[in-house]
């Protein structure tokens, strides 16, 4: 009986996946969308980020780990982007994609417009929900985020990060847009680099903010479509035509 039931369960779940994925191709199809179902995964931030002990010792005056084994720290090596962990891996922004697909197990979409489906949006936070989005010759890392920034007062931040230098990322716009029940709300912004920590971009509020009743208002059985369309910007364009 235990094994029937464990069984069970595992077919609901994957049936109620499957139901969850068919409703927003339906929704979404029409328009030419890709979807993409995300699970949740507990965000393991709070334990010590490599960003965040940087600036802990920064603030605190006291030398970088590297100073105090009188190591040579390569200026073209970035730490890992994946937020979710405290990874300690470092290279090239070049393997940076390969790095997140191998190790982290992040899919990856293509396509100019995509749809961002998050599941289990009831899950207590912290807890992330992360895709890459392959467009226009470029990587980008889409992260949605439930995090307390204040105690008791759970919100979502949804930010999209170009896998490149930010001068490269100024090239280009992001559109995140949630539509359901005859409403509608768009974030247009410039893509942030991920040489950023993705805390700094949260921190900042330069993504988009969602609070727990505004977030409910959008989703459909616990789960959040986002629709995620990128452009190359206007100073691009015309730079362009010159």
């Amino acid at each position: 009986m235990l094994f029937f039931t464990q069984c069970f369960g595992a077919v609901l779940d994957l049936i109620h996946l499957r139901f969850q994925h068919y409703k927003a191709k339906r929704v979404f199809s029409a328009a030419g969308q890709l979807v993409c179902v995300v699970n949740p995964t507990h965000s393991l931030k709070y334990a010590p980020t490599r960003c965040a002990v940087a600036q802990t010792s920064t603030e605190q005056g006291d030398l970088p780990p590297c100073h105090h084994h009188e190591a040579v720290h390569d200026p073209q090596l970035v730490p890992c982007t994946c937020p979710l962990f405290s990874c300690p891996w470092e290279g090239h922004l070049e393997v940076v994609v390969s790095h997140l697909r191998q190790t982290h197990r992040i899919n990856i979409l293509q396509g100019a417009e995509i749809v961002f489906l998050a599941t289990d949006m009831h899950l207590p936070a912290p807890t992330d929900w992360i895709i890459m989005h392959s467009c226009l010759g470029h990587q980008f890392l889409l992260v949605l985020r439930k995090q307390e920034k204040y105690k008791g007062h759970p919100q979502f931040f949804a930010t999209m990060m170009l896998i490149g230098t930010q001068t490269q990322a100024d090239n280009f716009t992001y559109r995140l847009e949630l539509n359901r029940n005859q409403r509608r709300l768009k974030w247009e912004a410039t893509p942030r680099s991920v040489l950023e920590c993705v805390d700094s971009v949260i921190s900042d509020g330069d993504c988009l903010v969602l609070n727990t009743s505004l977030a409910q208002l959008f989703a459909d059985n616990g789960s959040l479509a986002i629709g995620i369309a990128i452009t190359t910007s206007k100073v691009h364009n015309s730079e362009a035509e010159i």
